[in-house]
């Protein structure tokens, strides 16, 4: 199925347009890195975490400040889901099931008319969380290590330079959503291993749409050698476009029905799929492709149209 048969559209004359979109929001998401940050999850701090589901609702404040007095530690409380429902975290560290039996226990004697449940738990040594953080950033900068050089070797430099730049963006954006409503959302947006999974993902996507529009223009661009490159460029963006919306229309909606009834635990991971597909479905072509055109046009010979004495 064809939704854009034939399509015209002039993407590449909205440059300008694009760039302060991107701008603006790549200022905001830089901004919001550094205030207020990302918060990062029990995976890459350590500690122990605890989802405790209480019958009926008890303030988070509260069971924060009861959790304190009663063992000396700090804990961070909030809502997991519904209002009878806790995610408790410490960095305290210890035997959880000693943690877990006095979460239970100063919880019910705090609230006599909840019945405390644990109804999971997870706990990471900080060892081990420093280990996956460095396994973490590894991974995110080897993966643009390699895209980058795999472009290099399909395409040329301006393409693996343009692709990068993109997906860098990608992610900077998805990030930065996660850095400024992390404190505002009900639901987890602190970084672990999901999300860097999720993020990985997000790369993987970006890329192959991102390949698709260049290997048109590439094949554009011998089949029109007369023609200016932003014109060539703009009808291979043209052709392809029925492809990206359709690719990406239903995978936003299988990764919307993820969001909606997949629980509170998949709530941060398809969040930042949701975004990221978006994002990257846009930068595919307001973002990779200007840059390709301009490296193209500053760093290569102009294009010379056949006159008739020439013919």
């Amino acid at each position: 199925m064809r939704i854009f048969e034939n399509v015209n559209f002039d993407f590449l004359s909205h440059n300008r347009d694009s760039y302060l979109i991107s701008g603006i929001l790549l200022t905001v998401a830089i901004v919001s890195l550094i205030y207020p940050g990302l918060e990062a999850g029990i995976d890459f701090k350590g500690g122990t975490e605890f989802i405790v589901d209480t019958g009926v609702a008890v303030p988070s404040t509260e069971a924060a400040s009861a959790l304190a007095e009663a063992t000396g530690e700090i804990f961070e409380v909030k809502e997991f889901g519904d209002p009878q429902t806790l995610l408790v975290r410490t960095a305290a560290g210890g035997d959880p099931d000693a943690l877990q039996s006095s979460v239970v226990s100063t919880l019910g004697e705090a609230f006599p008319e909840s019945t405390v449940a644990i109804e999971g738990t997870y706990s990471v040594g900080p060892r081990i969380a420093s280990d996956l953080k460095e396994k973490a950033i590894v991974l995110v900068f080897g993966a643009l290590f390699v895209i980058l050089l795999y472009i290099f070797v399909r395409f040329d430099w301006r393409y693996a330079v343009a692709a990068v730049l993109t997906l860098a963006h990608d992610v900077v954006v998805v990030l930065g959503l996660f850095a400024l409503f992390h404190n505002v959302t009900p639901f987890s947006l602190q970084i672990d291993q999901a999300i860097i999974a999720a993020l990985l993902t997000i790369v993987g996507y970006s890329i192959n749409d991102t390949v698709v529009v260049f290997d048109r223009i590439r094949e554009y661009a011998l089949l029109f050698k007369t023609e200016p490159y932003a014109i060539v460029a703009n009808r291979a963006i043209n052709t392809t476009l029925s492809r990206t919306i359709l690719t990406s229309g239903t995978t936003l909606i299988a990764v919307l029905i993820l969001f909606l009834i997949g629980g509170e635990v998949l709530k941060g991971f398809s969040l930042a799929l949701l975004v990221g597909i978006a994002v990257g479905t846009y930068s595919s072509i307001f973002v990779a492709s200007p840059i390709v055109v301009a490296l193209r046009q500053k760093y290569a010979p102009a294009r010379r149209s056949l006159s008739p004495a020439t013919v």
